[in-house]
């Protein structure tokens, strides 16, 4: 399966970059593009770089790719700014999309269909031609423009996905509820995975 994986300059780079480990670990092509803000939040939240990393965004990149692109499917990291990628194009054929996380900022430009780079132009993409299209909004709290957008993209055929974890797993770590929401994530895209423990399954330990 071919995904393209989008990362934007919200916080949580960790739901963009344990979605490549696990689109990876499972044998997936991967196309992977981040925006500048990404790389930034990347840099911070990720490698402890500090909220203005003092490294270019291509050590950045380097650093992103060597730590959670690790499994056998081929990952492709395409630069924001190359609308010539086939990622830009209809006929390039695709199994989905998922922005992870997503911006309100892009959320709003998905919305309105005002794009400008290689991320806004793929979900454009992908929302002309009925594609599985995953956006892990990650902002709080919401404002009417927000759930306005959230319900245009939606009827468009996009799939909003909050950074929402559940905790009927019983979580024992940040690591677990980052899992929960790229599990979900994943389901909408059709990928198998071991990520969490689904509802039913019998837990290995139980709460006293």
């Amino acid at each position: 399966m071919r995904f393209f994986l989008g990362i934007t300059g919200a916080s949580g780079a960790v739901y963009g970059a344990r979605a490549l480990a696990a689109l990876s670990g499972a044998g997936c092509d991967v196309g992977v593009c981040a925006s500048q803000a990404a790389l930034q939040v990347a840099g911070h939240e990720l490698f402890g770089l500090g909220p203005r990393p003092a490294v270019s965004d291509e050590e950045i990149t380097a650093r992103l790719l060597d730590r959670y692109a690790t499994g056998p499917g081929v990952v492709e990291m395409v630069d924001a700014r190359d609308l010539t990628s086939r990622y830009a194009s209809g006929s390039s054929r695709l199994d989905g999309m998922l922005i992870a996380p997503c911006s309100m900022s892009t959320l709003a430009v998905i919305a309105n269909g005002t794009g400008q780079n290689l991320i806004h132009r793929a979900a454009d993409v992908a929302l002309k031609e009925r594609r599985r299209l995953v956006l892990v909004a990650r902002e709080t709290p919401l404002s009417a423009v927000h759930l306005e957008n959230m319900l245009t993209v939606t009827r468009a055929g996009a799939t909003v996905l909050p950074a929402m974890p559940g905790f009927y797993n019983l979580p024992e770590s940040i690591d677990d509820l980052v899992d929960f929401v790229v599990g979900r994530a994943l389901d909408q895209l059709g990928v198998d995975h071991d990520l969490s423990r689904r509802w039913g399954e019998r837990p290995s330990q139980v709460a006293p």
